[in-house]
This record gives C-alpha cells, structure tokens and sequence, in this order.
C-alpha cells in the first residue's frame, strides 16, 4: 500500500475513531481511505471547511474521549497553527499529519519538499513543546502513526507525522499486526471521581495531569487562555511561568524515551551523514557509493526531528565530520550545528525532486577531504 494509505491504517490500528480534514495534494488519499474506513469500524469522518476547522474539530473529538486525527499539506499545515498551539495549551492529545510538498506558499502541490521541519517546531506562537516523527518507509509510515497516538496519550501533547510527498505516494509492502499486538497506551485518567474540588490541571511527578472525559460528570474548563490547577484563567506572570515551564519541561524530562532514531555503519564512520524521509532512501545508496571509494561513512537517521535525538548526534561528531543532507534550504542542519558547535556540510535541494545520491555523495566527499 502507499505511504498515505499506511498512515489511514495505522490510525485504526491505532484506535483512532474521529478524522477531521480538508483535502490537499499530497496527503488527500488519507482521507479519502479514512472516508470509507472510519464507518466501518464505527468512527466519523468528516470533511470541514478549511484546515483552521479541522483542527478545531479533532481538538473537541479528543476531549469527548476520542483518540483523533487530521492530515494535511503545506499551506494547510501553516492554517493548522493556531489550534496546534491551543493544543499544546490545553494539552489536548492528538496526531496531526502533515505530507511535504514544495514550498513556500502553495508551492509545488504535487510534488516532494522538506520544508516544513521549523514550522513543525516553532510554527505557532509562544513556548511549548512537541514531538514529530518522520517516517523514511511505508511501514515506518503504518508504525508511526500507532506510535504517534499513544506518545499523545502519555503526555498529552499534539503529535506530528512530518511525511513527505515521496513517502506518502511510495508503494512497499506493509505489515499490519493483529490487534492484539497493536500497543495501547490509555490516557491517565482522574485518581477519583467527578467533584468540586478536584484540580484537574494539578500533574503528578511525571508533570502530566489526568485527563477527564467531557460528559463524564466532570466540571472542566478548557481555555487558551493561561490558566491555573483547576483550569480557571490565571492572567498573572507567575502562574503563566508555572505552567509554560511545565509544558515544555514535560517533553525536555522524558526526551530520551521519546527520542528514536537509525544508525547504519556509524561504528567507525570518519563521516557522519545526516538524512531523514525519503532522503534517507537517497543516503543508503550514496553510503554504498563512498564505501566503495574508501570513504569511511555512516548514516543517522533522526526519526524524531522533534525533541532532536542530540546527545547520540553530538556522540557521533566528536570523532567525525557531519554532513546534512535535506530537502530545504538547511532547516535541520541549522539545530545539527547548535548540538555539535561546528559547521557540517550542506547537501540542499529546495524541493520538486529528491536529492540524488551521486549529489549527497559529493557531499560527502567535501567533508572527507
């Protein structure tokens, strides 16, 4: 099946009973399988006015107790934004797609580009953190997106599958597990029952709060707005540092269980290759071809762009130059420099076509040099 689809089945796989979208190239054919899948197994789909709905729309889904989805591209992910950034305030657990296209604007609707790293990071105001995945392959796309609904249980975050169009149109074999070896992870639920004089936003030592149901009997305020234990607006600096620090600090504390990532011949790498998506499809070849020249090189894949795996990157550049290969300008190459506290090589291409290997071979070479 291809990437787009794999990412549909996943979230069933998943649990997941509620998608929200609106249709854009390339990720359109998530839609389109959810649109027939979701009735089948008893969940909704539905097809909003604009992406701003969409989210919108999973946020609320995911507050009625359901796991959520929506999947978009480019400039639709830019609309996202403001509702991502509610999320992360209300610390709303949900997965948002988005499949890379050519950018900026509307770019290059049909075809490939990488360009959206920072956005998924930084892209709506203020601090907070989040986690992105980046699949290279459609079975990596299938287990991902499992894995991105219950990393947005467990911390109550919106999580990000940063695909690319190359991905998201590939055709692989997939293997779908029976149900019963899907991992689940459950949201924390309130220690007791509905009452008064429960605060809900109070966190354990884990610094995530339980999660009630809406409908439940549960008094609950969901606001944007900076806000207290209990869920009541707070507009003061210290209960704003209170809980912007918990927010990010609930992600920075458990990073090295979120992070993941690939190594393949990095054990005596002179040359350390950085490539993620379908550029890491480019790097394996390009790897072969150094080899082949007597060029001792590795690659590292971050599968999480998002924390970015930095302590095993800045393990690996101790002892070897780094190249950065990617589809935009240097996006991820920027925070591999900030880690390492030395320039890498840049291998870019701006998007609308995948970066050749005898490209990022050159690049290679340049550092081994």
């Amino acid at each position: 099946m291809s990437g787009d689809h794999a990412i549909a089945e996943g979230a069933l796989a998943a649990g997941c009973s509620f998608f929200a979208g609106y249709p854009i190239t390339p990720s359109t054919e998530i839609a389109e399988r959810l649109a027939t899948r979701l009735p089948e197994v008893g969940g909704m789909y539905i097809q909003m006015e604009d992406e701003l709905g969409s989210m919108a729309a999973i946020l609320g889904a995911a507050w009625g107790g359901a796991r959520a989805m929506t999947a978009t591209s480019g400039p639709g992910f830019t609309l996202m934004m403001e509702n991502i950034g509610l999320a992360a305030m209300t610390e709303t657990p949900c997965v948002v797609v988005n499949v890379m296209r050519g950018a900026p604007s509307t770019g290059l609707p049909t075809l490939v580009g990488q360009g959206d790293v920072m956005q998924a990071r930084f892209g709506s105001h203020g601090d907070y953190e989040l986690v992105a995945y980046c699949p290279s392959s459609c079975q990596e796309a299938f287990d991902l997106t499992v894995l991105a609904f219950n990393t947005a249980d467990l911390y109550r975050i919106p999580v990000i599958i940063l695909a690319d169009e190359v991905v998201g149109h590939l055709t692989e074999k997939v293997v779908i597990p029976p149900p019963e070896q899907i991992p689940r992870v459950e949201r924390k639920a309130p220690p007791s029952g509905p009452s008064p004089h429960l605060r809900l936003y109070e966190p354990d030592d884990d610094l995530i709060p339980p999660m009630p149901p809406v409908g439940e009997g549960y008094r609950v305020h969901v606001t944007g707005l900076t806000h207290d234990e209990r869920g009541y607006p707070a507009t003061q600096a210290e209960a704003h540092e209170r809980l912007v620090k918990r927010l990010c600090e609930k992600i920075r504390r458990h990073a090295r269980a979120i992070v993941r990532y690939e190594e393949v011949l990095t054990e005596d790498a002179e040359v350390v290759l950085v490539a993620y998506g379908c550029t890491a499809r480019s790097a394996y070849r390009a790897i072969q071809l150094a080899r082949e020249r007597g060029i001792q090189v590795g690659l590292f894949r971050p599968i999480t762009l998002w924390p970015f795996p930095e302590e095993r990157m800045a393990q690996l550049a101790q002892k070897a130059e780094v190249v950065v290969a990617e589809l935009n300008m240097g996006q991820m190459a920027r925070e591999v420099e900030r880690v390492i506290h030395k320039p890498v090589v840049r291998v870019n291409h701006p998007g609308g076509t995948i970066l050749r290997p005898e490209l990022i071979l050159e690049g290679i070479m340049e550092a081994a040099s």
